[in-house]
């Protein structure tokens, strides 16, 4: 039987556990799925020893497992975030199944209107997102709490003019995830209007305060569900490779 797990922190709201689960029951395929939370970065090294065919990888250690790792996808490399391992010849190989998941998501309400964006957060998850966007020829605005780079904004500085400017908005934050299901970005949805996309990678609550705020001024809204649905998929595919 082989194993497969998904790393994280805190797992309590993963979705890739029962999903896997189905999947494998449903396709019969002798496997298991298992939730690995790990406490500290200085332990993936411990569960990379484990006898896996492969894992997930979710917050917070999208980017703190790479050096743990032997080598990397071309992809993982340029998104510089990790959310597949899988085992090539006993060595473990760092993927990226985030860009690909999000390409199918979001593939259906593109327009020509969506050339800027705005995507919150810089962690590993808006890596991928963020990479998407730049090969679809999508200019993009990060804001986050600390910016440093170029095009890099504060929550503070996110005003009604940039709003306007840019129709796609992606919250690549956990903001808004359920238990704490009341909190969300403090941003001026008054200026969204129905030529807006609002994405929140969230699936669970389905629809978060920031989409249904979003959704209220006009705005079309769509969550992470199909995107996970689509990187799991890719992952099962990379793991078979």
């Amino acid at each position: 039987m082989r194993k497969f797990g998904l790393i994280g922190k805190s797992l309590g709201h993963s979705f890739s556990k029962k999903f896997f689960t189905t999947f494998f029951e449903e396709n019969g395929i002798d496997a298991v799925y298992e939730n690995i939370e790990v406490a500290s970065a200085e332990r993936l090294s411990d569960v990379l020893n484990h006898e896996f065919s492969g894992f997930n990888v979710t917050i917070p250690y999208k980017e703190t497992i790479i050096p743990f790792l032997d080598d990397l996808s071309a992809e993982a490399k340029a998104i510089g975030a990790v959310n597949v391992v899988r085992k090539e010849n006993g060595r473990w190989i760092g993927d990226n199944s985030d860009a690909f998941g999000f390409h199918q998501s979001i593939k259906p309400f593109l327009t020509n209107q969506h050339e800027r964006a705005i995507v919150f957060g810089t962690g590993g998850a808006s890596k991928a997102v963020v990479y998407v966007l730049k090969s679809l020829g999508v200019d993009v605005i990060s804001v986050t709490r600390n910016p440093t780079g170029e095009n890099q904004f504060s929550y503070d500085e996110v005003n009604e003019f940039m709003i306007r400017a840019c129709k796609l908005l992606v919250n690549c934050t956990p903001v808004g995830t359920f238990p704490e299901t009341h909190e969300y970005l403090d941003i001026p949805y008054q200026a969204l209007t129905h030529e807006n996309l609002v994405v929140d990678l969230i699936y669970n609550p389905p629809i978060t305060t920031f989409l249904e705020k979003s959704k209220q001024n006009g705005a079309t809204i769509l969550n992470g569900e199909s995107m996970l649905k689509e990187q799991a998929l890719r992952a099962w595919k990379l793991w078979n490779h």
